[in-house]
């Protein structure tokens, strides 16, 4: 990391607070990822998309390798593990802003020390088979939306922070993304809060080095505002219910190989 005024290491918490709408490659963040933040989960939907480009269709990236499904609808992913207590609001809506009521919305992401529940053989030997901490499913309301609360990600090797999800229009239409958190803030957790600050190795790879967050483009960049106990996490997910499915390949875990696939709404890319 650049050792200067501005690098994420000097900076306070507030002050990387204030960085949080703009991205990793300078450019502040498009207007849509704001609007979901100054809402409540049952507020008018006009409210929280008041812009025409609110609509844009969100791009499908790599499930990746973590990925399988605890049959656990729940709002509370955590398990009790400890981390910065983060709140995640994701909107489902069509082109045409009509929020999508009834899909359902999973998230999965790793640990507070970069770890995925459910898979042996993960970085330093972890085996985590049959835990399902960080993982859950909930069902958007009329006004689109679900929400889920976790803890702030930590890192792995080769990836920036992030945040796995999939809408499930239907068995078969389902929208593979991920979620991506301004740099600023993820490098002050994880120097001066622990247990992220624990770990003695730094991470390798940023928004702007990471080939799937340019691919997700900045509509998968999520706005982030501080709250009294917790961060919210914002984003509108755009989708397209008459769009064909295409493959995606789920791509290798860190240190290792995997494959598979899965559907989208909008043509697949590989990653």
């Amino acid at each position: 990391m650049p050792n200067d005024d501005h690098s994420p290491a000097r900076l306070s918490r507030r002050s990387a607070l204030s960085l949080i709408a703009v991205t990793a490659a300078g450019g502040t963040l498009i207007p849509r990822q704001a609007f979901a933040q100054e809402a409540g989960t049952n507020a008018d939907t006009a409210g929280l998309l008041p812009g025409a480009d609110v609509c844009v269709i969100t791009p499908e990236v790599t499930e990746g390798p973590y990925y399988f499904d605890p049959a656990l609808e729940r709002q509370d992913v955590t398990e009790g593990r400890p981390g910065v207590r983060t709140q995640v609001r994701l909107q489902v809506v069509d082109a045409q802003c009509k929020p999508m009521a009834g899909a359902r919305v999973d998230i999965w992401h790793a640990d507070a020390t970069g770890i995925y529940s459910g898979y042996a053989n993960q970085p330093g030997g972890i085996d985590t088979t049959g835990q399902t901490f960080m993982r859950g499913t909930q069902m958007t309301g009329e006004n689109g939306v679900a929400e889920f609360t976790t803890v702030y990600p930590g890192w792995y090797r080769g990836r920036t922070t992030h945040i796995h999800f999939k809408v499930f229009l239907d068995e078969t239409n389902v929208l593979t993304g991920q979620l991506f958190f301004p740099d600023a803030l993820s490098e002050f957790i994880y120097l001066n809060v622990a247990p992220y600050s624990d770990r003695k190795e730094q991470r390798d790879t940023i928004n702007s080095t990471d080939g799937i967050a340019a691919q997700a483009t900045r509509a998968s960049f999520a706005y982030v505002k501080e709250l009294a106990d917790a961060y919210l996490v914002a984003m509108i997910i755009g989708v397209d219910p008459n769009a064909g499915s295409g493959g995606v390949s789920r791509g290798p875990p860190p240190g290792g190989s995997g494959s598979g696939d899965s559907r989208s709404l909008v043509p697949g890319v590989s990653g």
